[in-house]
């Protein structure tokens, strides 16, 4: 009888440690709603205004500060996390970050994979150039050329589903960032640079000299916004929340002015 004793009490621990792990699964799964934990924010840190490292080697930008203020409205930590923009999806999905807040376009390829907030910036993708090059008009003059762009961006989307870049643009070249593909149209490496006008207007302020816009979209004009994991409906809504009230008491357009000169949020 002795031995029946001891399988029933072995028997009664396993029953109680799966119950236990069980719970600790379903904890696991609402740590998301967990209003302490700290938030971890991808981001490309080469995408000036957006989020960016400046000489100090500080993560800065128009999206950094509006996380960090966020984030002090919410009573959480915040950590900005440098990742490979390309593979941004898994990034999230694998929970390696809550947040993807970086210039983020809001197209839905994307809200198949991730839920985002509301809009809180139009974002139009244009043409760049060498200063003086009068060649490139609008998207049709571009035939012929070497075009450059960032890999795993809007405009690298659009371009790539769109025939006449395939058949009668001469190289669309992918670059890892937006400040790459601007150094090489500035050295004469390529014609052209397709990208963010955000971006692409933050940096021809600083090098004014040398790169001209040409002033046409390419493609349909698109909206930031802000991306979360599919499962992550509490942070969503949370975040959500306090950009509602930043846009209500002029925080938001503050910190707009702050790299814009304007307020060009959307209202």
């Amino acid at each position: 009888m002795k031995w029946q004793k001891l399988l029933a009490l072995g028997m009664a621990a396993i029953m109680t440690a799966a119950f236990v792990t069980g719970c600790g699964g379903g904890a696991d799964k609402t740590n998301n709603a967990d209003k302490t934990k700290k938030i971890v924010v991808g981001l490309d840190d080469n995408f000036p205004p957006m989020g960016f490292k400046n000489e100090s080697n500080e993560i800065v930008g128009f999206d950094i500060d509006l996380a960090k203020e966020a984030s002090k409205r919410l009573g959480r930590e915040v950590e900005f996390k440098a990742i490979d923009w390309s593979s941004k999806e898994a990034e999230l999905k694998s929970g390696r970050v809550d947040i993807l807040w970086n210039g983020l376009d809001i197209t839905e390829k994307r809200k198949e994979n991730m839920l985002f907030s509301d809009p809180y910036m139009d974002n139009r993708q244009i043409i760049f150039v060498k200063k003086g090059n009068k060649d490139i008009t609008d998207e049709a003059s571009m035939a012929g050329k070497v075009i450059g762009t960032q890999s795993a961006s809007s405009a690298e989307e659009y371009m790539d589903s769109n025939s006449f870049f395939k058949e009668k643009v001469k190289e669309v070249k992918k670059y890892s960032d937006f400040v790459s593909a601007f150094m090489d149209l500035e050295n004469g490496r390529i014609d052209a640079v397709v990208g963010d006008e955000i971006t692409g207007r933050y940096y021809m302020s600083k090098h004014a000299d040398s790169l001209d816009v040409v002033d046409v979209a390419v493609g349909p004009v698109s909206t930031f916004g802000i991306g979360f994991a599919k499962d992550n409906q509490q942070l969503r809504d949370d975040v959500q929340k306090v950009l509602n009230e930043m846009k209500a008491d002029g925080t938001m357009a503050k910190i707009s002015e702050k790299w814009f000169g304007k307020d060009i949020t959307k209202k």
